[in-house]
C-alpha cells in the first residue's frame, strides 16, 4: 500500500531536517572528509544488520546486472560525499550549499534522457522558485579564490555524482528493498573511501572520543533518517521530487547553525528560506498531482 500524500510530505519534511544537521556535525568534527564520510556509512551498515538478516533471501535472488548497479550507486556515494565534504576544507559553507543544490536540475535532466520521464511545466516553476530562495539564503556568502574556486568545483563534482547516484537508485528500487539496497549500497560506499583513506595514508581509526561522538552522529541522524528514509521513498516519488525537497536543506542548515553555532540569520536568508519551502511544495504538489490525473487517466 503506497504512503498518502499527507505521509510523503511528512517523511520529505522529516528527512529535509536530518539531513540539515550534516553542516553542523561536519563544522564540528577535525576529521578529514574521507574519514568522516567512511565511518558514517559503514556505522549506518551495522545498524541496519537486523533488518538485513531478515531480508537475507534477497540478497541471494540479485541478478547479476543488480550487482553492477548497486556497485555503480555505492561507488557514485562515496565520490559524492568525498567531493562535497571536502568542499567545507575550502569555501564557505554557504557556497558549498548552493553548488550542491544544482543536483535537481541534474536528476531531471538525467531522467529525461535515460527514462523518458516528464513533467508538468508547472512544476519547474516551483523548482525555479526554490533555486531562487536557496541562492537567497546562501548567496551572500560567496568567497572568491584560487583555494575557494577548488571548493566550489569538489562540492559542484558532488552534485554531479550524487544525482547519478540517485538515479541509479530510483531504477533500483522499483525492484529491490530500501534495506537491500541502501545496505549494500553503504557497505560498497565504504569500501571505496576505506581504500581511499588507505592509498592517502590518513588514520582510520585512531581519533578521539569526541570524533568518534560525532562519526555515530553522522551515522544516525542525517544517514538514517535522512538517505535510507530518501532511499525508501524512491519506491513511490522519483528521484528528482527528493531531490527537490533537499533544497529544504540550507534553509534548515542556516537555522540550526543560528541555534547551535551562534551564527546571524540575515533578512535576505529569512525571505530565500520561505521561497525555497514555498517553491519544493509548488513542484511536489505539482508533481503528486500530475501524477494522479495520469492514473486517473489510464484507468
Amino acid at each position: 500500500m503506497n504512503p498518502s500524500r499527507t505521509v510523503i510530505f511528512l517523511l520529505l519534511a522529516l528527512g529535509v531536517v536530518a539531513v540539515s544537521f550534516s553542516g553542523i556535525f561536519i563544522k564540528w568534527s577535525s576529521a578529514p572528509a574521507g574519514v568522516l564520510a567512511m565511518h558514517r556509512l559503514w556505522l549506518t551498515a551495522v545498524l541496519m544488520l537486523p533488518w538485513v538478516w531478515r531480508e537475507r533471501q534477497e540478497l541471494v535472488r540479485l541478478t547479476g546486472g543488480d550487482w553492477v548497479r548497486l556497485c555503480a550507486s555505492g561507488l557514485f556515494l562515496s565520490l559524492h560525499f568525498l567531493g562535497w565534504m571536502s568542499s567545507f576544507h575550502y569555501t564557505s559553507v554557504a557556497s558549498a550549499m548552493i553548488f550542491l543544490n544544482l543536483t535537481p536540475l541534474f536528476v531531471a535532466w538525467g531522467a529525461k534522457l535515460v527514462f523518458k520521464e516528464k513533467y508538468p511545466a508547472r512544476a519547474f516553476g516551483g523548482m525555479g522558485l526554490a533555486l531562487i530562495g536557496t541562492a537567497l539564503v546562501v548567496g551572500g556568502d560567496f568567497a572568491w579564490g584560487r583555494t575557494a574556486l577548488w571548493g566550489d568545483a569538489l562540492s559542484f563534482f558532488g552534485a554531479l555524482t550524487v544525482a547519478v547516484h540517485m538515479l541509479l537508485g530510483q531504477n533500483l528500487r522499483q525492484r529491490v528493498s530500501s534495506t537491500v539496497y541502501s545496505f549494500v549500497v553503504f557497505v560498497i560506499a565504504s569500501l571505496v573511501l576505506a581504500g581511499y583513506n588507505g592509498f592517502a595514508d590518513v588514520p582510520l581509526f585512531a581519533y578521539p572520543a569526541k570524533e568518534w561522538g560525532i562519526f555515530i552522529l553522522l551515522a544516525v541522524v542525517p544517514t538514517v533518517f535522512g538517505h535510507l528514509l530518501f532511499n525508501w521513498l524512491l519506491k513511490f516519488v522519483k528521484a528528482v521530487t527528493i531531490q527537490m525537497a533537499i533544497l529544504g536543506e540550507p534553509v534548515g542548515t542556516v537555522l540550526l547553525a543560528a541555534l547551535l553555532l551562534g551564527e546571524s540569520v540575515t533578512l535576505s536568508q529569512v525571505v530565500g528560506g520561505l521561497l525555497s519551502i514555498g517553491g519544493i511544495v509548488w513542484f511536489i504538489r505539482a508533481q503528486v498531482t500530475a501524477e494522479a490525473e495520469g492514473a486517473r487517466a489510464a484507468a
